[in-house]
């Protein structure tokens, strides 16, 4: 891996904290609350646990209820059935430093969301591949096995003739081999940086930024609840696969190929003649896929191509603002013309479909996955796409462990987001229930 040990970390590092300075709030620390009856030298003179006692229940003055009196709702949906509940008030936190830090640097709040998604399944794997039983190989090849026998009976076994393709044209494999070992992780964090300034950062009224004035938006009018669904998205992908490799484990393509193993199904697995060029002295091992806690027999469904595949599918829908989706009309003789969409549409159009056919070639020509793998890692995203709002159910545990650690969590408000609660998306009841609480 050489150079890529330190490397890819350092991306991931640079992304993210990259991506908390992009997206930071340029306008004055700004207090959340708009109703104060206390001075403000009361207020630091009293403890938030004193405070949160003594705004324990709601009273009224001219009609307004303080936010430090309002306990959060959250609408919790089980087999059907929906019913509400009452988090603690973290509001009474807001002056903490580290809540006045979150509150300046925002997207330092998705780094824990994505580290603690990403920790979770990976410690999942991890467990999984310490923990391998003898014959869970011999299961996993013969797992593999199936899938060829039932590519080859849809007529949709490409692999090889992919594969093949490519190692004639030495130059296209290693950008291939690269493209699979180290956009995966780095292109999803991007993605997620990009879709935060472009549907939160950039509707901020209250902020002058580069290219726009205070005051005006230039972001999607998707606004918040865009971005939340699809963090949650990613979430719900991650679960589905490891439900479905600790049940199913199954052999990548190029496992097939492997010399050391004996018996009449490895004689079949080898016959196939599958290459492992990634993983190597010649190959472009990344430091994600190369490590002894890395579960190799977790090829069934693809996250590269699921992952990909949301973000595709987001970038080429994402609803752009009105002064982008004006479209274009070519014109030609005799009063004929064609109407094509705007250019942003258009770019968001090639853009969202080549990531995720980029990836899918990848995977494929570098044996990795089988085209089934694909299959599998488009359903788990479309459940995740669908059921994220499932999620929601974990926001009163949230809000005890935000108690718990004294820290106020900022959300994209609505007094500086002009496009906070656009009716985006209708199979999303679950967030417009639930507002921004997400």
């Amino acid at each position: 891996m050489g150079a890529g040990v330190i490397l890819e970390p350092l991306v991931v590092v640079v992304l993210l904290f990259g991506g908390s300075w992009i997206n930071r709030r340029t306008s004055a620390f700004t207090s959340q609350n708009h109703f104060r009856w206390t001075s403000d030298e009361t207020m630091r003179s009293e403890s938030p646990d004193s405070l949160q006692s003594k705004y324990a229940s709601p009273t009224p003055k001219d009609g307004l209820l303080s936010p430090r009196a309002v306990s959060p709702v959250s609408s919790i949906g089980i087999f059907g059935l929906s019913f509400l509940v009452t988090s603690p008030n973290t509001i009474v936190f807001e002056d903490r430093l580290l809540s006045r830090l979150l509150r300046k640097l925002p997207f330092l709040v998705e780094n824990w969301y994505w580290a603690l998604v990403y920790w979770t399944y990976q410690l999942g794997r991890a467990f999984t591949a310490v923990t391998l039983q003898e014959g869970t190989v011999d299961v996993a090849r013969r797992h593999a096995l199936q899938l060829v026998k039932l590519e080859e009976k849809l007529g949709m076994f490409w692999e090889l003739p992919i594969q093949r393709y490519f190692l004639r044209h030495p130059l296209a494999m290693t950008w291939i081999n690269w493209i699979y070992s180290f956009i995966h992780i780095p292109g999803t964090i991007a993605f997620l940086v990009w879709l935060y300034y472009y549907t939160i950062t950039r509707n901020r009224v209250d902020e002058h930024q580069l290219g726009k004035t205070a005051g005006t938006v230039s972001g999607s009018p998707a606004g918040p609840l865009l971005y939340q669904a699809r963090r949650r998205t990613l979430a719900v992908c991650n679960l589905l696969a490891f439900v479905v490799f600790t049940l199913w484990p199954c052999m990548p393509p190029r496992l097939l190929s492997d010399p050391a193993a004996e018996g009449i199904e490895a004689e079949l697995g080898r016959s196939y003649g599958f290459v492992d060029t990634v993983h190597g002295t010649k190959g472009a091992g990344s430091v994600w896929t190369e490590n002894r806690f890395c579960n190799q027999y977790a090829a069934m469904p693809s996250l590269h191509f699921g992952y990909s595949l949301m973000i595709g599918l987001t970038i080429m829908t994402i609803p752009l603002p009105s002064l982008h989706q004006r479209a274009v009309r070519f014109r030609f003789s005799h009063g004929i013309g064609l109407w094509l969409p705007s250019w942003y549409h258009l770019v968001c159009l090639v853009l969202g479909f080549l990531y995720p056919f980029v990836i899918l070639i990848a995977i494929v020509a570098t044996a990795n996955h089988f085209i089934l793998d694909a299959v599998a890692g488009a359903l788990v995203c479309a459940l995740g796409w669908r059921f994220n709002g499932v999620l929601l159910n974990l926001l009163p545990l949230e809000g005890y462990f935000l108690c718990l650690v004294r820290i106020h969590k900022p959300e994209p408000s609505e007094n500086n987001m002009r496009y906070s609660s656009r009716d985006w998306d209708s199979d999303n009841s679950d967030e417009r229930n639930n507002a921004l609480s997400a």
